[in-house]
């Protein structure tokens, strides 16, 4: 596997081949193939209502598509059990939401560990971890609310959390889409970073072509399929 600017991406976290899902008479996604590599970037843009946040549920296991395979880290989750899914999802994946979905009155070493205690890991080594990678992250973590955190502070501990439990794969769904320029400029520069410096592979489905565009490959989900863009000259 290949990534966009040349260099070779690790073991496949990712393999998605004939993804087929439809509500009702609409067809969202069609024959759909995606393969992203520990250590690789993969951005899919597209209007709302394109189907981006689907994709993210196959991925998740939370949408049921028709047809196709989700093999992540090695297991396809469209056929597991949900109990199995549930154990799969909390060890091999992490999730960025937009507004972070942190709990306000915990504060940031509270709402990461805690991500790590529900994974099963012990307290004290739940919150070592907390610290050690809220430090790494640039983020105040101790005696204060998360609440009171600036945006982008909180999208750097959501970040943390996602990563708490070692993930193979961070899926991101519009994670800068509440932040102004500067604050999301620095928050990608961080998510994007992600993949060399904890050796996972990361989607993001983003509205925003200039967040998309720092992503090892970017794709366009259009006509139920994904088409290649265009990054910065090459394709």
């Amino acid at each position: 596997m290949v990534r966009g600017n040349g260099e070779r991406a690790g073991e496949c976290v990712l393999n998605i081949s004939g993804l087929h899902y439809a509500i009702a008479d609409r067809v969202l996604l069609d024959g759909l193939d995606l393969q992203v590599g520990a250590g690789e970037s993969a951005a899919v843009v597209g209007p709302s209502g394109s189907g981006k946040s689907t994709l993210l549920g196959c991925i998740l296991g939370l949408n049921r598509p028709q047809q196709g395979r989700v093999e992540v880290a090695g297991q396809d989750v469209v056929r597991m059990r949900q109990r199995a899914l549930e154990r799969h999802r909390s060890r091999h994946m992490g999730v960025v939401f937009q507004f972070g979905e942190l709990l306000p009155e915990l504060t940031p070493v509270e709402n990461v560990a805690l991500a790590a205690l529900l994974g099963g890991a012990p307290t004290g080594e739940a919150y070592e971890r907390a610290e050690g990678i809220l430090r790494d992250l640039g983020v105040p973590y101790d005696g204060v609310p998360t609440g009171q955190l600036s945006g982008g502070e909180r999208q750097r501990t959501a970040v943390a959390r996602a990563l708490i439990n070692q993930p193979k794969i961070l899926l991101a769904d519009e994670p800068t889409g509440a932040l102004d320029r500067v604050t999301r400029d620095a928050v990608s520069e961080l998510l994007f970073d992600v993949p060399r410096r904890w050796d996972c592979a990361l989607v993001v489905v983003t509205h925003d072509v200039e967040v998309a565009e720092r992503a090892d490959r970017c794709l366009e989900l259009t006509g139920a399929a994904l088409v290649q863009r265009t990054v910065g000259g090459r394709s």
